[in-house]
């Protein structure tokens, strides 16, 4: 049965005070108010204006003439590439005290929302198939989430995002972390930078053109994750986050060409895989297909799909402590324990002199090897050297893709784009059995 076009409320940052400009008229209760504004938070509670709230609300009088402007919005949080800029959004600004800090968040309509998405989650010149493809998996998730936090809100079992002990520390991280909105503004969920970036006629017609489409499993909407490269394999869900089966996100190749695929989780298998540059629509360096994933930030990095990283045994040893807060000593190895189906590691053995431990999965693996992220958890590791202790001096990462590899890989999307796959084949080929239903109108 069609519903309704659902409001998404996205949270966009948070701060211990906030400076704005509205564009337009905008409404705060019966005070009619626009131009710059500052909001402090002090003790748990809002000051604007010269009074005291626990929450505000500016609600625009025109939503297609009124944009707010957030001053010093964090973009890239925790990644290589993390900077402050100014955004403007439409639709409605709320703000909420939460101790000593104020959380902003953007309620507006899931079609307006998805066009700023589209925008910056890659190129608004990429071709207009991959721009469909994505609008659809973009909608799928988000309503996906909302979704399923309604069923956890719902639930009367607590959500367990990590499990701990002496020996193991097993950790992911998913949208349940947010509790005032539905999902965040930055890479943790999907990129949202409002108005921002700029829209192009074609990202419009991509919107329009898929308008209230979802990725259907099971009379379920698909939870439809993606990442910005793959390296060749599709991961599954459950080594990524939690014991969750999802038959649309299974293990393949990301080839129509060659669709044959090594059992990646056995060891010698994954080390054959990774360090060789197998063939795959997302192997790939023409710059013209990745400029069309790639925003300018992004373009920094350009080595995606097979990647080296080098680390000296100060370096490491002191990088994992201040990344995991545990004092591991000196490194003497770094173990592989387990792998998913694309390869990446959901399970490595840390061995230093002072302390043994398992840390996972894929993301807490990638955030204690880089000051940033790691670019994923596919790797495998070289020792070299030896320092007059006898302990590696140096140990190399030879790394495949971008991201934690479930879903659609955007680079190898935007190849199958270009080599003229329509959008519902794109879908199918990264959500195995799927179906593409119209859930509004």
């Amino acid at each position: 049965m069609a519903i309704k076009e659902p409001q998404v409320q996205v949270g966009i940052l948070s701060a211990p005070q906030q400076e704005f400009v509205l564009s337009g008229v905008y409404t705060v209760g019966e005070k009619r108010v626009s131009g710059k504004q500052i909001v402090i938070c002090s003790k748990g509670r809002l000051i604007w204006d010269g009074h005291f709230y626990e929450e505000l609300l500016f609600e625009p009088t025109d939503p297609v003439v009124c944009s707010f402007e957030l001053i010093g919005v964090t973009i890239g949080i925790n990644f290589h590439w993390e900077r402050k800029e100014n955004q403007r959004f439409p639709g409605t600004l709320k703000l909420i005290a939460t101790d000593r800090i104020i959380t902003v968040i953007n309620t507006l309509p899931i079609e307006a929302y998805l066009t700023s998405v589209i925008s910056s989650e890659m190129s608004a010149t990429a071709s207009l198939e991959l721009l469909k493809a994505h609008a659809v998996i973009s909608r799928s998730w988000l309503l996906a989430q909302i979704q399923k936090n309604h069923q956890l809100s719902l639930s009367k079992s607590t959500y367990q995002a990590s499990s701990e002990t002496e020996e193991e520390l097993i950790r992911w991280y998913d949208r349940e972390d947010h509790t005032l909105f539905d999902v965040c503004a930055d890479d943790h969920c999907q990129r949202y930078q409002g108005i921002t970036r700029a829209s192009t006629p074609m990202v419009r017609e991509a919107i329009e053109q898929t308008r209230g489409e979802v990725l259907m499993y099971d009379g379920e909407i698909c939870d439809a994750r993606f990442s910005k490269c793959c390296g060749g394999a599709f991961e599954e869900f459950p080594y990524c986050w939690e014991e969750a089966e999802h038959p649309y996100l299974r293990r393949q190749r990301d080839s129509k060409q060659i669709t044959d695929l090594p059992n990646l989780q056995v060891e010698a298998e994954a080390e054959a895989w990774i360090r060789t540059s197998p063939e795959a629509f997302c192997n790939t360096t023409d710059k013209a297909i990745l400029s069309q994933v790639l925003n300018n930030y992004d373009q920094e990095t350009t080595d995606f799909y097979r990647w080296t990283v080098s680390y000296s045994q100060e370096k490491l040893s002191h990088l994992i402590q201040t990344r995991s807060g545990v004092d591991y000593g000196q490194i003497i190895d770094l173990v592989p324990v387990a792998r998913g189906t694309s390869g990446r590691l959901w399970k490595l053995k840390i061995i230093g002199t002072k302390q043994t431990r398992i840390i996972g999965k894929e993301l807490e693996i990638r955030r204690i090897l880089s000051n940033s992220h790691l670019y994923s958890s596919a790797f495998v590791i070289d020792k070299e050297g030896a320092t007059p202790e006898g302990l590696p001096e140096r140990f190399t990462l030879t790394g495949a893709g971008w991201g934690h590899g479930v879903g659609l890989c955007q680079i190898g999307a935007a190849v199958m784009g270009e080599q003229g796959y329509d959008y519902r084949t794109i879908l199918l080929h990264y959500y195995i059995n799927a179906l593409i239903d119209k859930l509004y109108s």
